[in-house]
Formats: C-alpha cells, sequence, structure tokens
C-alpha cells in the first residue's frame, strides 16, 4: 500500500484526483504502477487502476492475471471494477472506501453480482484514513482555490 499511496501523492502533484494503484504477483513482485492521469491523458478512462492493469498485462503477457494482487487507494469505480473482473485478478486490496462512486462495497457490488464471472478475493479498509486524507485534502485545496 506504501507504493500505492506514493502513486497517489505523485498524481496530486500533477493536479490528477489523488489514487494510486501497484500490481504484484504471487511472490510480491511488482509488475506495474500508476496514479490517475485522467487530466493529464485527457481521457476519462486514465484510472490508476486500468492504467496499472494494463501496464502489468503488457509486462507479463498472456490474457489475464489470476494470481496477482492490484493494491489501490480508493475503492475501485464500475469501469476499474470491471477491468479486475474481465483481467481475472486474484486479490484486491484497497483503501479507502467510496460511497458516491465505488463499486465493490458500494453502488452496483459487482463483484456480487451473478453476471460477473470472476470474483477476485477482496481486502478493504487497509490503511483507510490515510488514503481518505490525500483525497479530502485534495479536495479541500480544490474548493479553496
Amino acid at each position: 500500500m506504501q507504493r500505492a499511496l506514493d502513486e497517489a501523492r505523485r498524481a496530486a502533484l500533477a493536479g490528477e484526483v489523488p489514487v494510486g494503484a501497484v500490481i504484484t504477483d504471487s511472490t510480491g513482485n511488482v509488475l506495474a504502477s500508476a496514479g490517475n492521469e485522467v487530466e493529464t491523458r485527457q481521457d476519462p478512462t486514465a484510472h490508476a487502476e486500468f492504467l496499472a492493469l494494463s501496464a502489468a498485462h503488457a509486462a507479463r503477457g498472456g490474457k489475464y492475471l489470476t494470481d496477482c494482487t492490484l493494491t489501490v487507494t480508493l475503492e475501485p469505480c464500475a469501469l476499474c471494477a470491471g477491468a479486475i473482473a474481465s483481467f481475472r485478478l486474484g486479490r484486491l486490496v484497497f483503501g479507502a472506501y467510496d460511497p458516491k462512486t465505488g463499486a465493490v462495497e458500494h453502488g452496483p457490488r459487482l463483484f456480487t453480482q451473478p453476471t460477473t464471472h470472476h470474483k477476485p478475493e477482496v481486502i478493504g479498509g487497509v490503511r483507510e484514513q490515510e488514503s481518505a486524507a490525500l483525497l479530502k485534502a485534495f479536495f479541500e485545496a480544490k474548493r479553496d482555490a
């Protein structure tokens, strides 16, 4: 989670919503990491999770990431939860819960749907307060500006 938090901080410095993601393999080796790049790329799909999943897939080859873990600072949205299912990721670890746009523990709860064919192990709330504090500080600064 520390590396994901570092990615989130870098994203914030670039004017992005501070979300960071890291993909590790079954031995803990980092395959990819990313922060949000939505504003930088002017691409609404350039979420940290999506970028990290794509980079890990490119680095690894093959079709799926079944033995991998995605660690991300914020509960994934529907776009990213769908990508997690599509890549058949083995485990999802996230920091802050997202009652507004989260899709794992909130909203559509994608992995509980019978039409979702792959359901990773999910561990939420890891370093939750630190992850949430980054987001809160970022949005407070935006409002004050």
